[in-house]
């Protein structure tokens, strides 16, 4: 949560990524500045779902260990995780609306959202294919 609420400050705006970015791609691969743009927000919106997913396992896991319950997966976990991501994501895009050089928006909630909820099914569904012994809806009513 440190390294999302450093990136929310306006030293990772996109006109400080793209200073970095864009000569190391135009070295790289000789893109112009036009060509860089597209490449710009996909790699800045893969960082938003990278850090998210990211955060909603190290939360499931801290709740996990928090939360001792005996079994492989506990909704309990998932549902306190995705929640706190949430969370993250909302105050830390509120914060950026306070920033001359960003812009919070509620599309960038909706993606690390995303990113939160897939990061717990991918749970899911690896806890379920180490407990083979156990049906989905098992490990569900558990």
């Amino acid at each position: 949560m440190g390294l999302i609420a450093l990136e929310s400050t306006r030293y990772f705006g996109s006109v400080q990524t793209s200073r970095i970015l864009f000569p190391i791609l135009h070295f790289l691969f000789g893109i112009t500045w036009q060509q860089f743009q597209p490449w710009h927000f996909l790699i800045r919106k893969t960082g938003h779902f990278v850090g998210y997913f990211m955060l909603s396992v190290l939360q499931f896991r801290a709740w996990k260990a928090t939360l001792q319950l005996p079994r492989a997966w506990a909704a309990r976990w998932a549902g306190i995780a995705l929640l706190v991501s949430v969370l993250v994501a909302s105050l830390d895009e509120w914060h950026q609306t306070y920033l001359p050089n960003r812009t919070g928006t509620i599309k960038d909630v909706a993606l690390d959202s995303t990113a939160a909820l897939v990061a717990q099914i991918v749970i899911f569904f690896v806890m379920r294919s180490k407990t083979p012994e156990l049906k989905a809806e098992e490990l569900v009513a558990r």
